[in-house]
C-alpha cells in the first residue's frame, strides 16, 4: 500500500521543478506532489528560524495531509537549515540537496571553482563546513546572488535585466579564471545558457538535480517504497502558496520535459 503513495517535493518557488523533472525522468512511475512556496520566495533572504518554520509546516502538510512516502527538499537553503530537523521529526526518507562541491573537484582543471548561491546558503554553517572539507584541494569563490531567484521566478530566462544581474555576479569568476561553476540553487539551473554566454562555452557547470533523483531512488529501494506500476496514476499535483501568472510561467519551467501538472487550490 505504501508503494502507491506519492512523493512530496517542495521549494520556495518554481526552481525545484528542475528536481521534479529529474525525478520524473528517472522514476516515471511515481506520483508527485510539488509545493511551490511562492508566497515566501526566496528562502535565501529569510531568517533561519522562518525557513525552518516553513519547512516544518510544508512537510507536515505533505506527510499528514497528502500521505507522502518520502520528501525531497528541492532547495539548497532549506536543506542547509532544516534537513536534520525534518529527519528527526518524520519517520520517512527525507532527501535534501547541497551545492555539488565534490563533483566540481572531479571536473575542474585549474582548481578554481566558483559557487553561485543564495545569501542564505552562503551564510549557513552546513555550507561553510562543506567548503572547508575540500578547501585544501581547490580554491573556492563564493558569490551570493540577491535578487537572482526573483528574476528567474518570472519565467523569462532571456530577460535583459536577468542577464545584467548575472553578468555582475559572474564578474569575479571571470577575473579569477574560474573554470568550473557550481549552481548552488535549483533556480539557477534555468540560466545555464546565460552562464555559458557570459563565461564562454568551455565553462563547466555542475548542479545536483540528477544526483538528488538518484539518491531518492536508492532510498525508495532501501525502504521498499518503489511504486510498481509503469505509469503514474495522474499528473503531478502542483500546490501553491501564492497565485501568479501560473500556467504560462510553469510551462517555461517544465519545458523540455514530458512532466505535466494539475494545479490544486492555493494553500498556506
Amino acid at each position: 500500500m505504501q508503494k502507491k503513495l506519492p512523493l512530496g517535493i517542495f521549494d520556495s518557488g518554481f526552481g525545484g521543478l528542475s528536481v521534479a523533472k529529474s525525478i520524473h525522468k528517472l522514476l516515471p512511475q511515481e506520483d508527485l506532489i510539488y509545493v511551490a512556496d511562492s508566497a515566501f520566495t526566496p528562502y535565501g533572504d529569510m531568517k533561519e528560524s522562518d525557513i525552518i518554520k516553513r519547512a516544518l509546516l510544508i512537510s507536515d502538510f505533505l506527510v499528514n495531509k497528502k500521505k507522502s512516502k518520502a520528501i525531497v527538499i528541492a532547495c539548497n537553503t532549506a536543506t542547509a537549515f532544516a534537513v536534520n530537523i525534518l529527519r528527526d521529526r518524520f519517520n520517512i526518507p527525507i532527501i535534501g540537496m547541497e551545492p555539488a562541491v565534490k563533483p566540481a573537484l572531479e571536473v575542474t582543471l585549474n582548481k578554481m571553482v566558483g559557487v553561485l548561491a543564495t545569501s542564505g546558503t552562503s551564510k549557513s554553517a552546513k555550507f561553510s563546513a562543506l567548503l572547508e572539507r575540500y578547501s585544501g584541494e581547490v580554491k573556492f569563490f563564493v558569490q551570493p546572488c540577491p535578487g537572482l531567484v526573483n528574476a528567474i521566478e518570472k519565467g523569462c530566462f532571456d530577460d535583459a535585466e536577468l542577464f545584467g544581474l548575472l553578468e555582475k555576479y559572474l564578474a569575479n569568476f571571470k577575473k579569477n579564471s574560474v573554470d568550473t561553476i557550481v549552481l548552488g540553487c535549483t533556480h539557477f539551473v534555468y540560466i545555464k545558457h546565460l552562464v555559458k554566454k557570459i563565461m564562454g562555452t568551455d565553462i563547466k557547470i555542475v548542479d545536483t538535480s540528477e544526483a538528488v533523483a538518484r539518491q531518492l531512488k536508492v532510498k525508495l529501494d532501501e525502504f521498499n517504497l518503489m511504486a510498481n506500476s509503469s505509469e503514474p496514476d495522474e499528473k503531478m499535483k502542483l500546490i501553491l502558496t501564492k497565485h501568479k501568472n501560473i500556467p504560462q510561467v510553469i510551462d517555461q519551467f517544465l519545458s523540455g520535459s514530458n512532466l505535466s501538472f494539475k494545479l490544486e487550490r492555493s494553500w498556506h
